[in-house]
């Protein structure tokens, strides 16, 4: 007869639950989304900042997080120059544009190099997701820092990512630490909700697209993945402009066809969690 299989004790339960703890959700928020490129120069602070706003203009609460601790782009491209309030135990999220927002660039000079060690980096990341009074966000959309390092570590580990969208350009060098940020999400369990396109070609007075920096290749490499290909977002001059003047292309040209891209990002996410 086969043996029963015996029963575990509360304490080798106990024990068990201490090995493999919980991963904790952030106050005040029912959903975090991750922007992550895993290469830097693609324009992810971009897409997050434009994609927290197109969200809000579908009509849910939602927080911006800047965890970009070497390079916060967030205080800039929101025409953000003021530190958030305190009551000594937690900071207040800085308002701006109906977002909730937070960045180490609010707390520091921006001329300032952020010359830190990986301890210091973890050690801001649990004050910005433990510390921060956010209110009743539906979403907060976390502005990754490139690479796969400290920060991704520290939250994919410690806190409940419920998805990640990954954004590249279509040339092989991006793409290649794109690989390595679907593998690492993949290895820590967090959905990747897909993969984006960007500054994917332009359109010439002449009215043709041209494909600068090539074409294809993050549709491939999501097809190679098993991952979903969200789009393509051209490169557009207003874009540039808009964020460098602190009023980001979704908030100040609603109806531009840029615009209409975030907007139908958002109302895909917000399908999918709401």
């Amino acid at each position: 007869m086969p043996k029963e299989k015996p029963e575990l004790s509360d304490a080798m339960k106990a024990k068990m639950r201490r090995k493999t703890p919980e991963k904790n959700p952030i106050k005040g928020t029912k959903f975090t989304i991750a922007v992550s490129s895993a290469k830097g120069g693609v324009g992810k602070s971009t897409f997050a900042t434009n994609l927290a706003l197109a969200l809000k203009k579908v009509g849910c609460k939602v927080g911006l997080l800047d965890a970009d601790i070497y390079g916060p782009s967030v205080p800039k491209m929101l025409g953000i120059n003021e530190k958030p309030k305190s009551d000594g135990e937690k900071l207040e999220p800085v308002v701006k544009y109906d977002l909730q927002c937070m960045s180490i660039g609010f707390l520091t000079d921006q001329q300032t190099p952020m010359i830190w060690r990986g301890p210091m980096v973890t050690s801001a990341i649990k004050t910005f997701t433990q510390k921060v009074n956010w209110k009743d966000l539906d979403f907060i959309i976390v502005d990754m820092p490139p690479g796969t390092g400290d920060t991704q570590l520290t939250f994919s580990q410690e806190i409940k990512i419920d998805g990640a969208i990954i954004v590249s350009t279509p040339q092989e060098v991006a793409l290649l630490d794109v690989i390595r940020g679907i593998k690492m999400f993949d290895k820590l369990g967090v959905n990747i909700l897909g993969l984006v396109d960007n500054m994917s070609f332009f359109i010439g007075d002449d009215g043709k697209k041209y494909k600068i920096f090539g074409e294809g290749g993050v549709k491939k490499t999501a097809e190679e993945f098993q991952k979903k290909f969200l789009g393509e977002i051209p490169i557009n001059s207003e874009i540039g402009r808009c964020g460098d003047e602190g009023k980001p292309i979704v908030e100040s040209n609603t109806d531009h066809e840029i615009s209409k891209i975030y907007l139908d990002f958002a109302n895909m996410i917000k399908s999918t969690y709401l």
